[in-house]
């Protein structure tokens, strides 16, 4: 994912969630994802998916049990 990408998927989660906190920062070596944090948190990965000419973005969030209590 390049810059311009990653600044419009942050736009969206920050708008989304209404959470001007979120960022979302490139990944070393990897091209086709980006983290996404709340202040120094991370919470999760977004893997963009261009298949068959449709582009969409996952995103994935791990919660621990520990994290419920």
């Amino acid at each position: 994912m390049d810059r311009q990408e990653i600044l419009k998927l942050q736009n969206f989660f920050r708008r989304r969630f209404n959470l001007p906190s979120i960022e979302v920062k490139q990944r070393p070596q990897k091209k086709d994802s980006a983290e996404v944090y709340i202040g120094d948190e991370f919470v999760g990965v977004v893997y963009r998916d261009d298949e068959d000419g449709d582009l969409s973005y996952n995103f994935t969030m791990a919660i621990l049990d520990i994290d419920l209590e």
